[in-house]
This record gives structure tokens, C-alpha cells and sequence, in this order.
């Protein structure tokens, strides 16, 4: 889009945002809920811009938009109430235990595909094969990228070296 239509964007985005918020709010009672969507509204109406702008009302499309957002919200809102009513809410998840921070610590000192390799392998119980498939590797790249890591989480993970590994830019990246 030109340069004029982006200006003729923003004016109209400048003269009319506070309107569309002030009516959604006083529909739904959410402030934030009302920012939101009268957000998402405008920007629908910025990739659109070509054809809102020709409308004999773009402000009326705009409110329109952004009134059935809020609608949608509320009743996805409404939905998880509900939900929450018939089976409780969900409960609480236990903070991390301290082996899980140091895994999760060591996981993150590794070189991206040595991760990624680890991860589809042992937490997603994808086969050596189902890896390679899916990252696009081939599988004794994979097989060596698994061996890497193991060996690698080991060195983190032992007390007796205190966790001592190269920087990850140090080690191969393959």
C-alpha cells in the first residue's frame, strides 16, 4: 500500500480508536478486553484497507469487528467457566523439583539440534528414524547427535566435575 493510504489509515485509526474502544467496554465492562479487540479490529481493517476504505461506513465495519470479538471472547470465557463449574478448575501444578531445574538447565547449554534431537527422542519417544524424518537429518546424524548429547548431559549433570562443559559455541553444532 502507498504512502497515502497509510495516511489516510492512521487518520482514520486516530479519529475513531477511542470510540470503538469506549463502545466495547461499555458492552463487555472489560477495559483490556476492549483494547484488545478493538486492536485486532483495526488491524483486520489495515490488511483490508483497500476495500473498508471504500465502504460508505468503514467506522461501522470497524465496531462491527471488534464487537464480535468481544462476543467471541466472552463466549470462550463463558465455555472455560462452565468447564471450570463441571470438573473444577485444573489443579496445581507442583514447582519444579530441583533435579528437573538442573535437567532443564543442562538441556539449555546444548547446541540447538543436540536438543532437538534429545527431546524428539526421549520425551517425545520418537525412534531414531522418526527423528531424522522429522528434523531432516539423516539418521547417523541423529545417532550421533543423541550419543553427543547424552554424553554431554552427563558432564553437566555430574557432581563430581561440577558441570563443567565448553561453551555451546565451542561445541559442534551438528
Amino acid at each position: 500500500m502507498g504512502a497515502d493510504a497509510a495516511a489516510e489509515f492512521d487518520e482514520f485509526y486516530r479519529g475513531t480508536v477511542h470510540r470503538v474502544v469506549h463502545l466495547v467496554y461499555a458492552t463487555t465492562g472489560d477495559l483490556s478486553l476492549a483494547q484488545e479487540c478493538a486492536q485486532e479490529a483495526y488491524a483486520r481493517a489495515w490488511t483490508q484497507w483497500r476495500s473498508v476504505s471504500a465502504m460508505r461506513d468503514p467506522l461501522a465495519w470497524v465496531r462491527t469487528v471488534a464487537r464480535r470479538l468481544a462476543v467471541s471472547q466472552w463466549r470462550h470465557h463463558r465455555a472455560r467457566d462452565r468447564a471450570y463449574a463441571r470438573h473444577g478448575a485444573a489443579s496445581a501444578v507442583p514447582a519444579p523439583t530441583p533435579d528437573r531445574v538442573a535437567v532443564l538447565e543442562a538441556l539449555g547449554r546444548l547446541s540447538e539440534p543436540v536438543r532437538e534431537a534429545l527431546a524428539l527422542h526421549y520425551l517425545a519417544d520418537l525412534s531414531v528414524e522418526q527423528v531424522a524424518d522429522e528434523t531432516g537429518s539423516p539418521v547417523g546424524t541423529v545417532k550421533a547427535r543423541l550419543r553427543r548429547g547424552r554424553h554431554q548431559l552427563g558432564a553437566l549433570l555430574s557432581p563430581e566435575d561440577g558441570g563443567a562443559l565448553p561453551d555451546p559455541q565451542e561445541v559442534d553444532r551438528g
